[in-house]
C-alpha cells in the first residue's frame, strides 16, 4: 500500500502511526492533527527513529487532509476523551462534530479508502462516517 493516514495526533493516534511505520505497512504514513505543529512533529520524531527501528515508511504530519489524498486506509483517533462528570451523550454531541467533518475530508481526498475508527463512543461514530456515505 502506498499510504495509510492517520486522524489525530495523541497518545493513541502517535502510537498507532508509530506500529503501521515500524511494521511498514504502508510506504508512508501521514498524521494529521489539527494542533499547529504537533502532528509534524511527532511524525518528524517517528521518521528519525527509522534508522534504529530499521524501517523504511516515511512518516510526516499535516493540519490539513491534502497531504492524505489517495490513502488506501485511515485509522480515526481524533476525537475528546470522555472526562469524569461527562455523560456518553455529551461525548456523542461533540465527537460527532468532529467525525463528520473528519469524514467529509476524507471522502474528499480518499472516498474509495478504508477507514478503521476508533473514536469513542465507536458504534455511534461508526455509524457518523457511513451516515455521510463513506465506509
Amino acid at each position: 500500500m502506498d499510504k495509510i493516514t492517520v486522524v489525530g495526533a495523541g497518545h493513541v493516534g502517535a502510537t498507532a502511526a508509530q506500529r503501521i511505520a515500524e511494521r511498514e505497512l504502508a510506504r508512508e504514513v501521514v498524521v494529521v492533527d489539527i494542533l499547529e505543529g504537533v502532528p509534524q512533529g511527532k511524525a518528524l520524531d517517528q521518521w528519525e527513529s527509522a534508522p534504529v527501528e530499521g524501517f523504511d515508511t516515511m512518516v510526516t504530519g499535516a493540519q490539513d487532509y491534502e497531504q492524505t489524498a489517495g490513502s488506501g486506509v485511515y485509522v480515526v483517533t481524533a476525537g475528546l476523551a470522555r472526562k469524569p462528570g461527562m455523560s456518553r451523550d455529551d461525548l456523542v454531541q461533540k465527537n460527532t462534530a468532529i467525525i463528520r467533518s473528519v469524514s467529509e475530508a476524507i471522502a474528499r481526498f480518499s472516498p474509495d479508502a478504508i477507514i478503521v475508527m476508533v473514536t469513542n463512543p465507536l458504534d455511534v461514530m461508526a455509524y457518523v462516517c457511513i451516515a455521510k456515505g463513506i465506509g
